[in-house]
């Protein structure tokens, strides 16, 4: 199995701490479609997979 298949998720929580963001700002950005993509769980609850927060992270590398 590779290195991205077995990392475990980010919850919201998990997310917002390694950006030192709120959640009321992580649902913002969702709204308006600037967060990473999301998996939505059974229950509701969101996960971002690591290599598409890793992906959205470099999508907003300044290029400077």
């Amino acid at each position: 199995m590779s290195a991205s298949r077995s990392a475990k998720p980010l919850s919201v929580p998990d997310f917002c701490d390694e950006l030192g963001i709120s959640r009321s700002t992580f649902y913002d950005w969702r709204a308006k479609r600037r967060a990473p993509r999301c998996i939505t769980l059974p229950n509701g609850s969101l996960r971002i997979r690591r290599d598409e927060f890793e992906r959205w992270l470099t999508d907003r590398e300044d290029p400077a």
